[in-house]
């Protein structure tokens, strides 16, 4: 599997895993909340495969730079506004401003995580 997969695929968790822990934190993990938590994870997934690759987030030297590893949060100022107006339509309601500073807060911190985890390991490998 190539470099890019691994990042496409790992992105995919991780934005799965934080929605899940997300509801989770409300009581709200159960089968019951699925259509829900997909109407939270889908459009984040939606912004972020939109604006991540203009700002080179699955280009080989920029993955393997660790001084470039602000673009996952300059990714998230464009991706979680988006990705909440799409959730609000989806869902018939109001962008609420404080989920929005929560989403974009804990995806930014989570995807910097897990883009540094694979920075390290693919330095590592080197």
């Amino acid at each position: 599997m190539n470099k890019k997969n691994i990042l496409i695929i790992g992105d995919i968790i991780e934005i799965a895993i934080l929605t899940f822990i997300g509801f989770a934190t409300h009581g709200e993990a159960g089968v019951s909340f699925i259509p829900r938590m997909g109407a939270s994870f889908f459009p984040l997934l939606i912004g972020w495969f939109l604006v991540a690759p203009w700002l080179g987030l699955f280009d080989e030297q920029v993955n393997s730079n660790p001084k470039l590893l602000w673009r996952v949060l300059l990714a998230m100022l464009f991706v979680v506004p988006l990705a909440a107006v799409l959730r609000s339509t989806l869902l018939h309601s109001a962008v609420q401003p404080l989920f929005v500073l929560i989403l974009g807060s804990t995806n930014a911190l989570g995807m910097l995580i897990w883009r540094g985890v694979y920075l390290f390991i693919v330095r590592r490998n080197k």
